[in-house]
Formats: C-alpha cells, sequence, structure tokens
C-alpha cells in the first residue's frame, strides 16, 4: 500500500482549501492498516468530495479516500435489497439496476455521491415529504471502528451505532459496506408537473395543499424577487413515469439517459456572477415557464447539475458555500424563509441557484439535518470575507426560527450555534466515546464545531 500523499484538498464548494495527508486504500483491509499505524493522527473518510464544505477535510491530518471500494456483492430482486461496498456511487447503482427495473429510494441533487457518503450525511431528496431520507432505505451497514474491529449496525443490531453514524459525518468511524432497498419502477421517465407561484406565501400554500399528491416535489425560487413578488417560484412535482408513456426513441423505457458530455472547462471570472447577471437570468428563466404537465428523464429531474461536470468552477478561483436550512413547520417556516430572502435583497447579495422542498418527519439519525417544515437553499459565490459574518446573521435568523444548518454543505458555523440547532449532540457524544475512546476519528469541521475532546479546537477558529 502507498504511503499517504500530502495534497491540498477541498468540498464541492473549494472552500476551505485545507492541506492534509491523504490515503488511497483499495481494500478493507489495507484501510485496518492505516486505523493501525495512524499513531493517533485523526482521520476521516473521503468519498468523491461532493460535501461542500470541510465535514471531509482533515488539516494537517488523515483523510482515508474510500472511493475504491466499488464492488456490488448481492443483490434479490424479489426485495430489491442491495448489499454494496461504501464507495459505490447513486451513478453506479443507477447504471446497473435502472435497465432491470430499480431505482434509488431516495437520491439527493447529485448521483455522484457514495453509498458510505450518502448513509453519513443521510441525504435526502425531493420525495422527502413522503419518504423520508436516506435513512429509510438503509438496512444495515458494517462500520470499521478505530480499534479495527468491524461491527454490523441495524435498528436492531447496535441501533446506537446506527442511529449516531447516520449523520453522523464520519466521526463514529468508517462504513465499509451497507445494504439498501431499492424501489421498483417501469420506466426512466418523469412525469412533472409544473407550476408557477406567484411569490412566496403562494408557493408554500401549493405546497402544503399537494405534495402529498406527489412523491417529489421541489421549487426553483426568485431570490432577487422584492415587494409583493418575493420568493416567486417554479414548483416542480413528480412521479415515476409508467412504461407506457415513456418511450425514448430506439430505446428501452428503462434505458439509462445519456452521460453528459458538457464541461466546465476553467474557472469562471468573478465577474460573471453578480446582482444584476443574477437578475436577468431570475427573471428569463421565470418567464420562460408556463403551467403545464410533461415527461423527462430521470437525469434532467433529478440531476441537472450533473449534466455539466465540475460546474462548480462557474463560481470562481474563490469558491461558494451552499448554505442549506431547514425552518420546522411549528415555527412559521414562512416568516423564517422570508427573513432569509429580505436578507438577500438588504445586503444585495445574489444566490445564482435557490432551491424550496418540504420536509417529512426527521430520521432517527442524533445529527441528522431534515426536520419536519420546508428547506432553503442558497449557492453564495465568495467574492470576499463579508460573506462569513453575512452567513453567521442567516445563522441567527435560522436559529430563531427554531431551525438548524446541513452539516453536509456548511462552512462557518460555530459551535455554540451548532450545539443549539442539534440538542442531540450530547447524545451522540456519548456514542462517539464508546466507539472511538481516544477519538482517533475527526476532522476539521469536528473541531471548528467542537466535537471532539481530543484536540485543541481552538486552533481551528
Amino acid at each position: 500500500m502507498a504511503k499517504p500523499t500530502k495534497r491540498e484538498m477541498s468540498g464541492w464548494g473549494h472552500y476551505p482549501r485545507l492541506t492534509g495527508f491523504v490515503h488511497q486504500p483499495e481494500t478493507i483491509g489495507e484501510m485496518q492498516r492505516i486505523l493501525r499505524e495512524a499513531g493517533g493522527e485523526p482521520q476521516i473518510a473521503y468519498g468523491l468530495g461532493r460535501s461542500y464544505g470541510d465535514a471531509a477535510l482533515n488539516e494537517d491530518a488523515g483523510m482515508i479516500r474510500t472511493d475504491q471500494l466499488t464492488h456490488l456483492l448481492a443483490f434479490d430482486e424479489a426485495t430489491g435489497m442491495l448489499t454494496c461496498e461504501a464507495g459505490v456511487t447513486l451513478s453506479d447503482i443507477m447504471d446497473v439496476f435502472l435497465p432491470r427495473g430499480y431505482f434509488p429510494a431516495v437520491t439527493p441533487g447529485t448521483a455522484y455521491v457514495t453509498v458510505g457518503g450518502a448513509i453519513a450525511n443521510d441525504v435526502h431528496g425531493k420525495n422527502h415529504h413522503r419518504d423520508g431520507s436516506f435513512a429509510e432505505c438503509v438496512e444495515s451497514f458494517d462500520l470499521l471502528l478505530a480499534s479495527g474491529d468491524i461491527i454490523t449496525c441495524s435498528r436492531e443490531q447496535n441501533p446506537e451505532a446506527f442511529w449516531a453514524t447516520i449523520g453522523g459525518i464520519g466521526l463514529t468511524g468508517l462504513i465499509v459496506r451497507a445494504t439498501l432497498k431499492l424501489m421498483p419502477v417501469e420506466s426512466s421517465g418523469i412525469r412533472v408537473t409544473y407550476e408557477k407561484a406567484a411569490n412566496l406565501g403562494e408557493a408554500l400554500d401549493k405546497f402544503a395543499a399537494q405534495d402529498q399528491d406527489y412523491r417529489y416535489s421541489v421549487a426553483w425560487i426568485d431570490c432577487l424577487s422584492e415587494g409583493d413578488s418575493l420568493g416567486r417560484s417554479v414548483l416542480m412535482r413528480g412521479e415515476h413515469a409508467a412504461a407506457d408513456e415513456w418511450q425514448p426513441a430506439n430505446k428501452s423505457p428503462l434505458a439509462m439517459p445519456d452521460k453528459p458530455s458538457l464541461k466546465m472547462p476553467v474557472y469562471a471570472p468573478g465577474f460573471v456572477l453578480n446582482r444584476w447577471s443574477i437578475k436577468a437570468f431570475n427573471n428569463l428563466y421565470y418567464r420562460s415557464y408556463k403551467n403545464e404537465t410533461k415527461l423527462v428523464d430521470l437525469a434532467s429531474f433529478f440531476h441537472p447539475l450533473d449534466a455539466i461536470q465540475d460546474w462548480n468552477k462557474f463560481y470562481g478561483k474563490n469558491g461558494f458555500v451552499q448554505y442549506q436550512a431547514v425552518f420546522p413547520k411549528n415555527h412559521d417556516p414562512e416568516e423564517g424563509v422570508r427573513r432569509v430572502l429580505e436578507k438577500l435583497s438588504h445586503d444585495k447579495r445574489a444566490s445564482f441557484l435557490a432551491v424550496l422542498k418540504s420536509s417529512g418527519p426527521a430520521s432517527g439519525g442524533l445529527l441528522s439535518f431534515p426536520v419536519e417544515g420546508y428547506t432553503l437553499a442558497l449557492d453564495l459565490p465568495i467574492k470576499d470575507n463579508s460573506l462569513f459574518p453575512f452567513l453567521r446573521e442567516l445563522d441567527a435568523i435560522v436559529l430563531a426560527h427554531g431551525g438548524r444548518v446541513y452539516l453536509a454543505k456548511d462552512a462557518v458555523l460555530d459551535a455554540d450555534t451548532f450545539r443549539a440547532m442539534y440538542p442531540s449532540w450530547q447524545r451522540f457524544m456519548d456514542v462517539k466515546r464508546q466507539l472511538d475512546p481516544e477519538g482517533l476519528f475527526s476532522s476539521s469541521m469536528a473541531r471548528r464545531i467542537a466535537l471532539d475532546d481530543h484536540y485543541d479546537t481552538a486552533r481551528w477558529l
């Protein structure tokens, strides 16, 4: 096994960029050897780097790549149960199983996420209001502990480790294998109903009245609209199309959509994204839609940005922050979302992409993100350091409305705000201390938000 390589690494937002020691094991046995020889140096799993901030980064410490663990181990056609290694991606699963009539039961906005990463971040998708987060389709997983032992975790077997690891951002151990339930589908098409909403209140009314009629539900939201048009949106609700509805030319109804061929070759200049260019785009985008129902391929509906490789370069060399927060249903979520949109307008900050979704009940993950209510996601380019105090002001708005920020996308949350947003953090730490008594598994994020007993967190603040 090769020695670790000292490299600068980042998440998908290209911020922060931190230098650590990257291991590239090809087998679970090699992972066990890395842990034996770690000498107390902190380690964290790093899959495909689709977490946006520093959840999978480890400054001056170890990052264990998991993307070589790509074996499909078993599949039961009768139940849809798939057992695979943790480095298998949702894209891999679709390539193999969609032609056989199966699709991931939960998928986030990209297919290029590993199964281990999906569990560690308890990812969610457009069907959270109906089907919950990724936890709902996880039957069990095998967890490699700091001791080198491997334990199987499920709702019945090692349940505390199960619920601490789901959403636990890699701090309990290395997920090496998992068993998931796939859902049966008849085609690779999605029947989508598009409907405009003149403002935020109308959008939330439509979500509330119609969400249970659709498995998938999401809205693009114009974050720069103001006054009576504040939060104007295009709602997109979908269902899997039947085989007789979806008949692509000269292809099976279950044929995979074509893979993307476009690529962002260089970082875009900083002046490309500004308030005026985004405002012009938003006006054009909103006007381009009409109220209608039509059929689209699933890649266009679930993973539109995957059509452009390295699309994150569009935000420039300084990178960007994807800020995603959830506003609980019992804390006036409309007012919370409205205050964030008004804050964006007041500070003349524009998000090129703003997405509103409804979410259902929380999973049992101790650090899982979604709760019943509405989530708002914003892509905010880093023009200068003034963005970071602005984000802390957004944190205060979210916290005042009983909400929380998604750790998979966070880069700036402080320890006190994290603890207020995630009240189960102490239970999580109790389980972590049992599984990892010497605190081997740590990350730059863990130290920033004080989920680490063994290192001087002030160094990273």
